[in-house]
């Protein structure tokens, strides 16, 4: 198949999943469709799960359908095979370790063992969530996409969870942003993405020259890779909020190579930036901010100040046409003064770190309560921290319609709740939570005193929550 990198053949089976049709390919990977096969089949001799498994749910807990992301070793010379492994050891390692509502989910690994197709054999497979289609399939017509700022807010979502936790994305772009069935928005491909040492990261170096800050252009590939820092995907999410709202780019240039021509010159204050008079004042400033010349100035606005920003410019963007609204529930008002929640003793130890916003430190182990990291504030779907969780480091005035939403308690009651601190330094002066019926912290429900781990004996509908000095 032309521009594949690894062709794979309609009804190939690799451990349980079998190829139905191709979904994209990058430089180096290529992405298949597959649906589970049949239960009582044994896996074929052509394809097995090797080394490098990565953390492996239960079979009856994987979906029916999933997508298989194929990198190559079979064919290539061994220092074009060194890289393909460290891209794909990158990748698994970032996926293995994260768990976040904004990160593609990874299931598992596998390792094809098949020596009568040479160009198979030794592939590593990454089992990945299957999306409908990436946000490149939103941008080929003449309008912009009306869903446009609701999704450059679940990028920003996205890309706020990765710093936090320490990675670099190092290649966004909309290729790399997919578009869920249920219109949610996961970022992926993590094959550049890289962790911080300090206050830099070393990636390889293949970055699309699109989306790739002025710095970086110039700069020479050292023994670790290049260095980038989080201002490089600041950069990125600027030309990409630029490209989703007006169809167009902020640099001028018929070709990839005049484009990045014109970044360099632009970075040394021979160019100016061509933003489209489309952006609304605020997403103007904001696709501005992104988009300094320099490092230094792009630092200033790091992803969670971009965030509230990006949130806010989303809220007042008046759309091309009507939007859906999901219905809201009904909310039964609560009067008086929060309530002190008792303190339930629990047996387990808090065994995972916190990663930052709404995201989890995931290491196949955690469960229960141990899922809410150091730092933070979680309510759980079921008793004893079970079941679905949100989970927050700061405040949040909406949970249904807020920067980082609890999408589950629209429907659902909280049925337990842990404390585990504040995200500052201990000794912080903002340690116990007081959460609300309603938005915007009105109608108080009840207080959670810093450790507190509790079940709600009756359900309750938390809608908002704040940090406070004390219950």
């Amino acid at each position: 198949m032309t521009g594949f990198p690894l062709t794979v053949p309609h009804g190939y089976r690799v451990g349980t999943w079998t190829v139905e049709r191709p979904l994209g390919a990058g430089a180096f990977a290529s992405v298949y469709a597959a649906r589970r096969a049949e239960a009582h089949r044994l896996d074929p001799a052509g394809a097995s799960a090797g080394a490098g498994r990565a953390a492996l749910p239960d079979r009856a807990a994987l979906p029916d359908r999933v997508a298989l992301k194929f990198l190559p070793t079979g064919t290539h010379t061994p220092r074009q095979l060194r890289h393909l492994r460290e891209l794909a050891e990158r990748e698994v390692e970032l996926l293995s370790r994260l768990r976040s509502p904004r990160l593609i989910r990874m299931y598992e690994t596998l390792t094809v063992d098949d020596p009568d197709r040479p160009e198979l054999d030794g592939a590593t497979v990454l089992v990945l969530e299957e999306a409908e289609r990436p946000l490149q399939a939103l941008l080929t017509g003449t309008v912009p996409p009306a869903e446009g700022p609701r999704l450059l807010v679940q990028v920003c979502e996205g890309l706020h969870q990765l710093h936090t936790a320490g990675w670099v994305h190092g290649d966004l772009k909309p290729g790399n942003v997919l578009l869920m069935r249920d219109g949610s928005v996961r970022l992926g491909d993590f094959s550049t993405a890289s962790e911080l040492d300090g206050t830099h990261a070393y990636a390889t170096g293949f970055a699309t020259a699109d989306y790739t800050p002025p710095e970086l252009l110039w700069t020479e590939l050292g023994e670790r890779g290049i260095r980038v820092r989080p201002s490089a995907d600041v950069w990125a999410f600027g030309v990409l909020a630029h490209v989703v709202l007006t169809g167009s780019r902020p640099l001028p240039g018929g070709t990839a190579a005049a484009r990045r021509d014109a970044a360099v010159r632009y970075a040394r204050g021979e160019e100016e930036l061509r933003l489209s008079p489309e952006l609304p004042p605020l997403w103007r400033e904001i696709v501005a901010d992104c988009l300094s010349r320099t490092h230094e100035a792009r630092a200033a606005h790091d992803a969670g100040t971009l965030l509230r920003r990006v949130a806010a410019a989303a809220r007042t963007t008046p759309p091309p046409g009507p939007l859906r609204r999901l219905p809201r529930p009904h909310l039964r008002p609560r009067r008086g003064r929060p309530r002190r929640i008792p303190l339930v003793v629990a047996s387990a130890t808090v065994a995972a770190t916190g990663l930052g916003l709404a995201l989890t430190a995931f290491d196949g182990t955690a469960s229960g309560y141990d899922r809410c990291g150091k730092g933070a504030v979680c309510f759980y779907s079921e008793p004893d921290g079970r079941g679905d969780m949100c989970r927050w480091v700061d405040g949040e005035k909406s949970w249904p319609n807020g920067v980082f939403p609890c999408p589950w308690t629209r429907d659902r009651p909280v049925r337990s709740a842990f404390n585990n601190g504040n995200s500052q330094a201990e000794g912080a002066q903002y340690v116990d939570v007081v959460f609300f019926a309603a938005t915007d912290h009105r109608e108080p429900l009840g207080c959670l005193e810093r450790g507190t781990r509790t079940n709600f004996e009756e359900p309750v509908r938390p809608r908002s929550h704040t940090w406070q000095e004390s219950c």
